[in-house]
């Protein structure tokens, strides 16, 4: 069945996010217009404000409404030297709800994939790199998903602080291989947090 071309971008509208397939997305669009099209508006709203007013922050490059998110204004958070390097911002949430840091974040949005066209430029590791060389960073804390892409992205990061006065530690084991941050339970990314291990820089 061939639906009409409003009805049909708006199903496809649905299908951008993950682990919503065509059968799925036409429930969500179908339900939006059949039985709450006040919530409809209410969401058409909120993601055009939302794609507006947020922007990333010019230290961390989290998600935020000013250049500079919260947890880089707070002045206790910038003066621990400390900065978690993560995927994503889920990530930040994940470990923030763990109690177990009090430093301040660098979200690289992705990962290391050469095949995918995704290099340091695209996760702003230029800009890591400069807060780097400026010895604003005293403990580099990889926080990078156990996997191929996570990995060598730990790998990239370490190999660019080694020229620097920062100390490089990783989250210890308790991390299943494959899973991402944002998954795993508070109490286990605590004690992978708290029982990180520092890398020998050559």
């Amino acid at each position: 069945m061939k639906f009409t071309p409003l009805i049909q971008e708006l199903i496809d509208s649905f299908k951008i996010l993950p682990g919503v397939g065509p059968k799925s997305a036409q429930r969500m669009a179908f339900q939006l217009l059949e039985q709450n099209q006040t919530g409809a508006a209410r969401l058409a709203k909120a993601l055009q404000t939302a794609l507006s007013g947020i922007c990333k922050c010019k230290i961390c490059r989290n998600f935020s409404e000013q250049e500079n998110c919260p947890v880089c204004s707070e002045l206790t958070r910038v003066e621990s030297g400390q900065v978690c390097v993560v995927a994503t911002p889920s990530d930040v949430l994940a470990i923030e709800e763990t109690g177990h840091y009090h430093g301040r974040y660098f979200v690289l949005m992705g990962l290391l994939s050469p095949l995918d066209g995704v290099g340091p430029e695209e996760l702003g590791l230029d800009l890591l790199a400069q807060q780097l060389s400026a010895g604003q960073i005293s403990e580099l804390i990889l926080a990078t998903p156990p996997s191929i892409e996570g990995d060598a992205t730990a790998y990239y990061i370490t190999d660019m602080a080694k020229d620097t006065t920062a100390k490089v530690s990783q989250l210890a084991q308790g991390v299943p291989m494959g899973g991402d941050i944002s998954n795993i339970d508070s109490r286990t990314l605590g004690h992978a947090f708290s029982g990180r291990k520092f890398i020998e820089q050559s």
